[in-house]
């Protein structure tokens, strides 16, 4: 490419094709317009007479001039000039590919992975050896350089990775087998600083120009800097604007979908990142539903928070009478204060000690209860890892073996101390306040809280450790004590207000939600930081944010995993027995600095400027013919100027890169033969997804650097002009028959009725919009892999919103197909919000939105038909059209067409065989048109009835 200041022109041989322009002057000043004859017998009274300005004879200069610049116009614009384009390489110079490869990649991945498509495709053209650095902190040996197709290949295979990005050691040793001569690089940088960073920079500054190519999205991470019963979250983002923070997680029936969406608190702002606040204010038992936070509309895995048991409710069982000792009253035992203080905080269970330890609680709690068995199940459940509360009360002060009780986290004395009893000459004692570093720590103690009466511990060199919480006489009101891999904890008075104040204050319900709140977490401290044993993940994310199962996965130890995701481990669920852990990737962010480098500007850079040009050639010729007319003169001339100037406008208003449409419902002859009206269904099919939709733009356009690169546009002309989709399964037969299927119903569609639909687009659950989608087809075959929570949320959206899945399980129904369906529709379907089914009714509207229907056969013709069952609401939901169609009779090889129209698979056998395609042809338009046009034609029913009442009405 030849640069002309900040115009580069891509065949810059045709400009020598501006030498012609003089000798093109000369020519037209030889030859000038033909003179216009006329023929009047008295122009021999003209004869002798000298025209003063003999305009025939020469060109006028501007009209000259006019000519000269179109035909320059047209030069140029063939000459491909482009503004502002790419820097064109040295050539014979290496290329060094960097691409940041971490968690924060992902929003701008797909572009930058066109544009590094694109500078090796060119290097390699140039015959330039390439090698890619991912930047994903993997130790990779020496880069090797090569020159052929497998650098394009390991490109379209690259991905972000679900951990920070890194920079491996060592510059030199991984450039070792650079060739001789010069190194250029371009560096694909999502815009943040990771480590070692600047040591590789210094490193491909010193061999050569490095061009940095900035991200087209912004930067986001998502923290979990406080955890417990009121978490709190930290946005970090490059951009301005926070964006807020999705709960996802199943509802009450377990189908995934938003449980709240959480709004940033303000912000503040340091060295070009902007941290937010967001708070998550949910209720415990929503809150203990979550499964995931996610920043709305990010997906990258550094914008996903995934819950463990830090945000599970815990589960408390209560133990004892619950009577009170002064009167029997339900509302005075210590159940009822321990009830209403753990509400908010735990489950909870009341139950027998035996029924309570097989129930696995989080939490055992104790009310004024003594004799434990000192090696029974108790012991054993607190050693593994539970926590025990014990309340004491009378009948632990009048045991006589209460020094010899075992569970306690320090000897008692029998018989208790009261202080404000009528026979005591003390005054009830109020809390002393907590130490700085205990669990209670910043509670705030109300000065009308004091203790009548208490159990007091034996003095031990120990004691003050263990207590947690002690009266202004400095005598124990709780204390803590370890056992095997659990704790007891000792409330010294009651859990009523017999012997304090205590349990009818605020302070009583913080101080039990404190020590809640790290029971059943023995996974995880307050900061994340996993407990002993080995961890094995369940489920890691992609660099996208994806939920995936994690494939071989190998046991890590705690240690290893307290440092965070890490190279090759992955944010993601891990478990070590029954102890859940996440490990998430969000960290903090830092901008990178490129002191040295050429960074290129964030405007979209290669703007082509042929249209323009040849747009500015063609108004100058049609100036030109203005101009010629109106020195013809006449009134004709003044007519053709109009009309000149009229297609000039709308010449103007043309986009600059118009692209010819055919669309499927374009009206032709009725004898149109069937290849040419099937050709707009001629879909490339080595990649039914769309997933190369952002490969390079042949005229060096900035689609790539734009990120609505990476819109589908199957989907996007289902959002303008409507489309049937149908689901990718996996299965290539299976997904090539539901692609020629739904093209065979469409051209029955386009035939038979005024709706004009394009042709199917291929849905991947995963990736694909929904919201722009009507009509789905979801073929049911073996084996297929269940789609990913946040597929099934996005399905549940859609059905929710008024679209429809049509489920097709093909086997006749041989397996049933509602409640008894087949294992394999109810293993894909069971997560979706369907309503309650029935079999389709003779007087549904699905028998006769278009044609009347007595039956629905497809390849099949004995399967039944399911809808949702009719209700009182059906015309206010989704215009009372069914969210899912469920049958076994295999429609899709009932319409499939060949490329020639022709019918792709027999069904049944002679004329009965024609006769049940047709009306499988006819069933198919009665689903779209009901999914279009909703319940209207259930008015119908109506019309009798209306009828008649017109009919008594007009009687005298």
């Amino acid at each position: 490419m030849m640069m002309l200041g900040p115009i580069g022109f891509a065949t810059p041989l045709i400009l020598l094709a501006l030498a012609v322009l003089p000798l093109l002057w000369w020519l037209l000043r030889a030859l000038p317009p033909v003179p216009k004859r006329v023929r009047f017998p008295g122009t021999v009274l003209l004869k002798g007479l000298v025209d003063a300005n003999p305009v025939a004879r020469r060109t006028p200069w501007w009209l000259l001039l006019l000519r000269i610049a179109a035909v320059a116009a047209a030069i140029l614009a063939f000459a491909g000039p482009v503004w502002r384009p790419a820097p064109a390489p040295e050539p014979g110079d290496a290329l060094v590919i960097v691409m940041d490869a971490g968690a924060t990649a992902g929003p701008g991945w797909r572009a930058a992975q066109t544009r590094a498509l694109r500078a090796a495709d060119t290097a390699l053209g140039d015959g330039a050896p390439v090698a890619l650095l991912l930047a994903d902190g993997r130790s990779e040996g020496a880069l090797p350089f090569l020159a052929d197709d497998a650098i394009a290949a390991a490109l379209r295979a690259a991905s972000p990775q679900a951990w920070p990005g890194a920079y491996p050691d060592a510059p030199d040793t991984i450039l070792a087998n650079a060739p001789e001569g010069g190194l250029r690089t371009l560096w694909l940088s999502d815009g943040l600083d990771h480590p070692g960073r600047s040591a590789w920079l210094s490193a491909l500054l010193a061999r050569g120009p490095v061009d940095v190519v900035p991200p087209v999205s912004p930067a986001y991470s998502l923290r979990m800097v406080r955890d417990g019963t009121q978490p709190e979250l930290e946005l970090q983002s490059t951009a301005p604007e926070a964006r807020a923070v999705l709960a996802l997680g199943p509802d009450p029936q377990g189908i995934p979908r938003e449980l709240a969406r959480l709004e940033p608190s303000e912000g503040r702002s340091a060295f070009g990142v902007t941290s937010w606040p967001v708070p998550v204010d949910l209720p415990p038992e929503l809150l203990g539903r979550v499964t995931r936070f996610q920043i709305d509309g990010i997906e990258s895995a550094s914008a996903v928070v995934l819950g463990d048991d830090r945000l599970r409710r815990p589960v408390v069982a209560l133990i004892g009478q619950g009577q009170a000792t002064s009167e029997r009253q339900a509302l005075l035992s210590p159940a009822h204060f321990l009830r209403s203080a753990l509400e908010r905080s735990a489950r909870v269970i009341e139950a027998g000690l035996n029924d309570a330890i097989a129930a696995k609680p989080d939490v055992i709690v104790l009310m004024d209860r003594s004799g434990l068995d000192a090696d029974g199940a108790l012991t054993d459940w607190v050693a593994e890892g539970g926590l025990l509360i014990r309340f004491a009360g009378p009948r632990m002060a009048a045991d006589p073996g209460l020094a010899e009780e075992p569970l306690l986290p320090v000897r008692l004395r029998p018989g208790g101390r009261d202080m404000g009893g009528v026979l005591s000459w003390g005054e009830p004692r109020p809390v002393a306040p907590f130490a700085a570093d205990g669990p209670f720590a910043g509670l705030a103690i109300p000065p009308d809280v004091t203790i009548r009466a208490q159990l007091m511990a034996e003095p031990s060199p120990d004691l003050p450790s263990r207590s947690i919480a002690v009266l202004s006489d400095g005598t124990p009101l709780v204390t803590r004590a370890d056992s095997g891999d659990g704790q007891v904890v000792l409330f010294h008075s009651t859990a009523n207000a017999d012997w304090s104040s205590l349990p009818i204050s605020g302070l009583f319900v913080q101080m039990l939600e404190r020590l809640v709140a790290g029971a059943g977490r023995a996974t995880a401290e307050p900061q994340g930081q996993p407990q002993g044993g080995s961890w094995t993940a369940t489920d890691v994310l992609s660099g996208f944010g994806r939920l995936i199962e994690a494939p071989d996965a190998v046991p890590v130890a705690a240690e290893v995993l307290a440092d965070g995701a890490a190279p090759d481990l992955p944010a993601g669920i891990y478990a070590s027995g029954e102890r859940v852990m996440a490990l998430n990737a969000g960290a903090p962010l830092a901008l990178a600095g490129w002191a040295g480098a050429t960074v290129e500007s964030a405007r979209p850079s290669g703007i082509p400027l042929a249209g323009w040009l040849l747009i500015a050639a063609a108004a100058v010729l049609i100036a030109d013919l203005a101009g010629s007319a109106a020195l013809r003169g006449g009134r004709r001339s003044g007519r053709v100027t109009a009309s000149l100037l009229v297609v000039a406008s709308m010449l103007v208003l043309l986009p600059t890169a118009p692209r010819a449409q055919v669309p499927f419902g374009d009206n032709g002859p009725a004898d149109q033969p069937v290849p040419e009206l099937l050709a707009p269904f001629e879909v490339p099919q080595d990649d039914p997804t769309g997933a190369d939709d952002a490969q390079a733009d042949p005229d060096g356009g900035a689609a790539a650097e734009e990120p609505r690169a990476e819109v589908d546009p199957d989907l996007a002309r289902a959002a303008s002009e409507f489309a049937m989709g149908y689901v990718l399964t996996g299965n290539a037969e299976l997904d090539e028959l539901s692609r020629a299927g739904l093209t065979g119903l469409s051209l029955t569609l386009y035939s038979r009725t005024t709706v004009e639909p394009t042709p199917p687009v291929a849905i991947d659950l995963e990736t694909a919009d929904l919201t722009l989608m009507t009509f789905l087809y979801w073929p049911i075959g073996p084996d297929q892999p269940i789609p990913s929570a946040d597929a099934y949320l996005r399905l549940n959206r859609f059905l929710r919103g008024g679209g429809m899945i049509l489920f097709d399980t093909r086997d006749a129904d041989l397996a049933g197909s509602a409640a008894d369906a087949s294992d394999d529709l109810r293993r894909l379907a069971g997560p979706l919000d369907m309503p309650p089914l029935q079999e389709v009714p003779q007087d549904h509207v699905l028998t006769r939105s278009f044609y009347l229907l007595e039956e629905m056969p497809g390849r099949f013709a004995d399967g039944d038909v399911w809808v949702a069952a009719t209700s009182t609401e059906a015309g206010t939901v989704n215009d009372g059209v069914s969210p899912v169609v469920i049958g076994g009779n295999s429609w899709a090889e009932a319409w499939a067409i060949d490329d020639r129209g022709l019918p792709l698979f027999a069904v049944g056998a002679g004329m009965d065989g024609e006769r049940q395609r047709e009306m499988a042809h006819r069933f198919g338009v009665n689903l779209i048109m009901y999914v279009l046009t909703g319940n209207y034609k259930s008015d119908q029913i109506h019309v009798p009835a209306l009828l008649e009442r017109l009919r008594q009405e007009g009687q005298p």
